[in-house]
């Protein structure tokens, strides 16, 4: 059962600053031992963030795997297109512009939108959609540097 959505409204339009804030969130996540599924809309976007949680900070380690549908998940961190070929997870990290199906797999979910119009947009939808499916919804409005 989803427990809430947390929109992130980053003032940035770069794919780079958003997919650094999602690592950011991962880590964090992964730290308090919670599974995590990142949604992207395309293999190439996991193939950037699969990089990314790799060397956006020094510090960080994320023990993560691009998933392949024929394959077990192993990591704690999923990184994905397809969020059918995965089950339940405590947090997803939705970078897409669609929204999730399945929701009662996830207890948290975290949409990341930045300033594009089209990804404004179709945030917009998700929230409406989340709000009429009575989940708790929460707007984080986050400068750019909070979002690094």
């Amino acid at each position: 059962m989803t427990e809430r959505v947390d929109f992130y409204v980053l003032k940035s339009s770069t794919a780079k600053q958003r997919r650094t804030f999602a690592c950011r969130l991962t880590e964090k996540a992964y730290l308090r031992d919670l599974k995590v599924i990142v949604c992207s809309d395309t293999a190439e976007e996991n193939a950037a963030l699969d990089e990314l949680l790799w060397t956006f900070s020094d510090r960080a380690f994320v023990p993560h795997e691009v998933h392949r549908s024929d394959a077990a998940a192993a990591a704690p961190v999923q990184l994905t297109p397809d969020l059918e070929t995965l089950g339940s997870a405590d947090l997803l990290v939705n970078l897409s512009g669609r929204l999730p199906t399945r929701l009662e797999r996830f207890a948290r979910i975290a949409e990341i939108v930045d300033a594009d119009e089209e990804r404004r947009r179709l945030g917009r939808e998700r929230f409406k959609a989340y709000r009429d499916l009575k989940l708790p919804v929460e707007a984080h409005q986050l400068d750019d540097e909070t979002a690094v």
